[in-house]
């Protein structure tokens, strides 16, 4: 069993930055993703990062701007993200998966946080 929080989310202008962060629990080798979802549209993987970390997944509308890191040693994946913009706007889910490029309705993913609000005024 993996359980999952995620924190770091807020307000904040466009063009600003916020880092999210994922405690898990357990030490199991998954690949770990970070998934948004806005209010009437699907469920999209944003980013990934594999066990190792050598191998990472952006979505094009995140290349450039986000940036996906995990430290094994405190459980922990990271999403940095820049230049945020108004359509960055979501609750982001951070998920425990078994495939580097999950698909965006998370089948492929066991565990998920609870979500946490980005909101990026314009």
């Amino acid at each position: 069993q993996v359980q999952l929080v995620e924190s770091g989310g807020g307000l904040v202008q466009a063009g600003g930055s916020l880092r999210l962060s994922c405690v898990g629990s357990g030490r199991a080798s998954y690949v770990m993703g970070w998934f948004r979802q806005a209010p009437g549209k699907e469920r999209q993987l944003v980013a990934s990062i594999s066990w190792t970390g050598s191998n990472t997944y952006y979505a094009d509308s995140v290349k450039g701007r986000f940036t996906i890191s995990r430290d094994n040693g405190k459980n922990t994946v990271y999403l940095q993200m820049n230049s945020l913009k108004s359509d960055d706007t979501a609750i982001y889910y951070c998920a425990a998966c078994r495939a580097l490029q999950a698909n965006h309705a998370g089948t492929q993913c066991d565990y998920w946080g609870q979500g946490t609000q980005v909101t990026v005024s314009s």
